[in-house]
């Protein structure tokens, strides 16, 4: 078996973990579950995301003489990687194209070609392309960066969208390899269309849900913005994780575009181009459900068209996803529900907003009633009409007293001893007596005695003290003379002079700089408590949420 982590047994791993260190795929590790009835069960996790005891399952591979050599999965797996490097969407719609009875793509090896028969054989062709599908997912940065949806955002998205209607008709609009399509909606009869803009990623979801057995489903090439080939598609449900921070989503070509029924999107917020796409494609009583950049909830440029979704009643939910949701990194993403009301009379006045940012990335996506608040739409709809949920959900579950007596102790201690670390300084002579003797940081870099770091000057000799040095620097000399009879500032660390003296007076000047250092650091920490304090009780008191306490005066 492949080298594990046994420093940590009692660790509990996923099904994409177990894999790596098996070296097999997750849909091998998926049919080890169902064939063998000894696989260690569940001890975390949710059900469509479960979790397992490490060391359970070092036990049972090691019982099992599984992981042992190279699979033919892994064999597979580095062929293409080797054949396609980095272009792994393409090997693998190659490979789906020669299982699904194509001709072969005369780029697929024969090796590859060999082994993924020998594979299909043995378990099913579609077994075969998922596997491969879930290393493309595995190895993905964030989700939309090779526009591969990453585990939890799917897992997200099919919680919140719930059972999907026999009959319905389901639309990703910027599908990728078809992902967010394969996952929503079980029931019968359900009808799938997508459009990707990159070719081999169509092709590849095209050929997945074919050999899915997916008879209605059907993904058509082009870029949804510029040229949308589903204009009849009336969606009972809208799925998308679309392109973010793209600026030429095409805008000055469509600024007289009908489908900006809430307001022509700035250049820079895309996203909100895609929303209103979406929604333009949703039938009435359709709900969409598009994943977000949180800074699309607050970004400034967006304030006007995030207001129409609330003042029309049209935004009904925003769920703030556990952090790391978009694969391997921890920035937050937003999940934005839009309904078509039934009827234009049907107004809702509130908007239901989820903070799950505290969850585990594979913990419960079902809110306690603490990470919920459903908020009135006037109060959204403020000059900055920022819809954080963070924001709302503190406020409405807030514990005014602990938190204001918790800042009150955090300020006393941060006063404490505050003006003893303001170090006693003697009088001088003046700066005169310092600039006499001064050496310029280009002379010390010449001479080996300094180097520069990305963002600040280093002694590289014991003849320099690293704090004297960084003081002076930051001195009122040198900045007077980095500033221009105009007013300009600007300053080149190379032209900045200290002045000459033994190590040991270069120690006591450093001393000093660092103590007024930590002074001006714990100075700035005790005014940044007391502002949170006094916007803490000005709104405790201005909510009902703190009261002066009774029988005091004056």
């Amino acid at each position: 078996m492949a080298d594990v982590d046994r420093g940590s047994p009692d660790r509990l791993v996923s099904g994409s973990e177990i894999a790596r260190f098996a070296g097999v795929t997750r849909a091998a590790v998926s049919n080890w579950r169902r064939r063998y009835d000894d696989f260690p069960p569940p001890r975390g996790g949710g059900v469509n995301s479960p979790l397992f005891a490490l060391s359970e399952v070092q036990t049972w591979l090691e019982r099992q003489n599984k992981g042992q050599g190279v699979s033919d999965e892994v064999r597979l797996w580095q062929a293409l990687r080797s054949a396609y490097g980095e272009e792994t969407v393409a090997a693998v719609a190659d490979v789906a194209r020669q299982l699904a009875g194509f001709e072969p793509a005369p780029d697929l090896p024969a090796d590859a070609a060999r082994l993924a028969g020998v594979l299909a054989r043995a378990a099913s062709a579609a077994a075969v392309v998922e596997g491969l599908v879930a290393r493309i997912t595995d190895s993905a940065g964030r989700s939309g960066s090779d526009h591969v949806t990453s585990q939890r955002i799917l897992r997200a998205v099919r919680h919140f969208a719930g059972g999907v209607r026999e009959g319905a008709t389901v639309l990703d609009p910027s599908c990728g390899i078809g992902s967010l399509l394969l996952v929503v909606g079980s029931a019968a009869g359900v009808k799938r269309f997508g459009q990707e803009r990159e070719p081999r990623r169509a092709r590849l979801a095209q050929l997945r849900a074919d050999l899915a057995g997916h008879t209605a489903f059907v993904v058509t090439e082009g870029d949804s913005l510029r040229a949308d080939r589903l204009p009849d598609v009336s969606a009972d449900l809208v799925v998308c994780d679309p392109p973010v921070a793209v600026t030429e989503w095409g805008r000055d070509d469509l600024l007289l575009d009908t489908r900006w029924e809430f307001g022509t999107p700035p250049k820079a917020e895309g996203e909100l181009a895609w929303l209103q796409h979406a929604y333009a494609r949703t039938a009435p009583g359709g709900r969409v459900l598009m994943v977000m950049p949180a800074s699309v909830a607050y970004r400034k440029a967006g304030r006007r068209i995030r207001a129409e979704f609330v003042r029309r009643g049209i935004l009904t939910q925003l769920v703030a996803l556990p952090a790391g949701t978009a694969a391997s990194h921890a920035l937050p993403v937003h999940l934005w529900e839009l309904t078509r009301p039934p009827d234009t009379g049907t107004t809702p006045g509130s908007v239901r907003l989820v903070d799950l940012t505290a969850n585990q990335p594979d913990g419960p996506l079902d809110p306690a009633p603490h990470q919920v608040a459903q908020v009135p739409a006037v109060e959204l709809l403020d000059d900055a009409v920022d819809l954080t949920p963070g924001r709302y959900v503190r406020a409405a579950h807030r514990d005014y007293r602990t938190e204001y007596e918790d800042l009150r102790a955090r300020l006393e201690e941060q006063l404490a001893g505050l003006a003893e670390l303001l170090p006693v300084l003697a009088e001088g002579v003046g700066s005169a007596a310092l600039e006499a003797s001064t050496v310029s940081v280009g002379e010390l870099a010449r001479a080996g005695l300094v180097e520069y770091g990305d963002d600040d000057l280093r002694s590289a000799s014991g003849q320099l003290d690293d704090a004297y040095l960084r003081g002076f620097l930051r001195s009122a000399a040198n900045t007077r003379r980095s500033t221009s009879a105009s007013g300009t500032y600007r300053f080149d660390v190379r032209s900045g002079r200290v002045p000459q003296m033994d190590i040991e007076a270069q120690r006591r000047y450093g001393r000093a700089f660092t103590a007024v250092d930590a002074f001006d650091e714990r100075i700035r920490e005790v005014a940044e408590l007391g502002r949170q304090a006094v916007a803490l009780a000005r709104d405790g008191l201005g909510s009902g949420g703190l009261v002066p306490p009774a029988g005091r005066t004056g």
